[in-house]
């Protein structure tokens, strides 16, 4: 098994959700196949792994809800190689209500960073309007923008241009994958 190999700008997508779960992928910008993620419909307790190809044999990176039904949920990410805690990604649960927004942390649940929506107008129009204006995100590490993730708009898929140029360690890469992948999956089921 060769070691995790992560561009700093790709592209991640997914279907519509539909009985048989959701589909992802993490592309490179040329479109080439990066990662791969099938997640299960109707799970009582979210449990998605990352995979280096479709074929599934190769899984990468796990991310575990803690809880089976969390306002607030926190997701584990842990590398499947080592079995290593990369972090943590942790929903702001009444603050998302209006406006979406994630807590990154560290092995040790240390706060490292947050992942937030673009603007509270535009996410009332989201919410209340018109779910076809594509999300936004801008990641930091404790103040510094390392990252943005911005929606295209697609009325068939959700994707996002995935863009952490601006990460000089200060977040392990693996871990902003797996804030990416919850962005998709979790975000991604509201619309």
């Amino acid at each position: 098994m060769t070691e995790l190999q992560l561009p700093t700008t790709y592209v991640a997508r997914r279907n519509f959700f539909n009985f048989l779960g959701i589909t992802c992928r993490v592309l490179d910008k040329a479109g080439g196949l990066l990662f791969f993620i099938k997640m299960k419909a109707f799970k009582l307790r979210e449990d998605i792994t990352i995979f280096r190809d479709e074929s599934r044999s190769d899984a990468v990176i796990n991310i575990k809800a803690r809880q089976i039904v969390d306002f607030s949920a926190c997701y584990d990410v842990t590398d499947v190689a080592s079995g290593e805690k990369l972090g943590a990604c942790r929903r702001k649960g009444l603050k998302s209500i209006l406006k979406d927004e994630w807590e990154i942390l560290d092995a040790d649940d240390g706060l490292i960073g947050h992942a937030k929506e673009d603007s509270m107008l535009l996410a009332m129009v989201r919410r209340f309007l018109s779910n076809l204006i594509p999300q936004t995100f801008h990641i930091d590490a404790l103040g510094d923008q390392i990252g943005k993730l911005k929606g295209t708009w697609n009325p068939f898929i959700v994707k996002y241009d995935v863009d952490f140029s601006g990460n000089n360690g200060q977040i392990d890469p693996r871990l902003l994958l797996g804030m990416t992948v919850l962005l998709l999956t979790i975000e991604g089921k509201q619309k």
